[in-house]
């Protein structure tokens, strides 16, 4: 099975959420796992849990990046690391819009770059990206969020056209709603962000993706699990909304 012929997985977004919760599941599949993410001390705390290889530093750094990836032979790449800042374009400024192109959509870009070739030329490797919802269906307030999560959806088909040929799986995860502290991180950590994003819904938990990354993986090596969309079954994407104008 795949799981025993992969031997190093690269994960970002590794200190929470389904980024750690990844790291513990293939951890327990034997698979020597790097995290990568800025905080030291949630890394020290997974890592003493899982036996995971840290790397404490920003996935924007270029130059870290390549270093990491000229070191060592990824088997599997897990692009989990991302971030949010709420707000139509109208009310977007140029620091919010080159966050999340640089986390959501370069980082992956460059990783990418860094990993496939060598995936290609050993003729074996999974590339798992985490995308969102977001990336294919529209709902209001995360202009650029939307935008990035969607490159990243086009990427995904884009990279095994790339690969053709070759043993290289590329897979697509995209959650809906997820029971997660992203939403403590872009709407902050109150009782009001809890009771207005988690509490009362039944949601699923970032184990649940974990899993689902797993069996993707897992799958025969003849076997391309392309694209996963995730969501409560309480949760619907998309819907139709009608105005008048303001003006009549």
């Amino acid at each position: 099975m795949p799981f025993s012929t992969y031997k190093k997985a690269l994960i970002t977004g590794a200190s929470s959420g389904i980024g750690a919760a990844t790291v513990e599941r293939l951890t327990q599949e034997g698979i020597e796992v790097h995290a990568l993410a800025r905080s030291a001390e949630k890394l020290a705390e997974l890592s003493k849990k899982t036996g995971c290889i840290t790397h404490a530093f920003d996935v924007t750094d270029l130059d870290k990046l390549t270093a990491l990836c000229l070191e060592h032979d990824f088997d599997i790449l897990v692009n989990s690391a991302g971030v949010d800042r709420p707000g139509s374009i109208l009310k977007a400024d140029a620091e919010g819009i080159d966050a999340l192109l640089d986390v959501n959509l370069r980082a992956v870009l460059q990783l990418c770059r860094l990993t496939l070739p060598g995936m290609v030329a050993r003729d074996c490797g999974h590339i798992i990206n985490i995308s969102s919802i977001a990336g294919a269906y529209n709902f209001g307030g995360n202009s650029t969020y939307h935008a990035t999560k969607s490159a990243v959806s086009m990427l995904s088909r884009q990279l095994r056209i790339d690969a053709f040929g070759k043993r290289v799986r590329v897979t697509e995860i995209c959650p809906g709603r997820v029971a997660t502290d992203i939403f403590a991180h872009v709407h902050g950590d109150s009782e009001a962000t809890y009771k207005n994003y988690i509490e009362g819904y039944e949601l699923p938990v970032a184990k649940d993706i974990a899993d689902a990354i797993a069996f993707a993986i897992d799958a025969p090596i003849a076997v391309n699990v392309g694209h996963m969309e995730i969501t409560p079954t309480m949760q619907v994407p998309g819907g139709l909304q009608t105005t008048r104008p303001t003006d009549v």
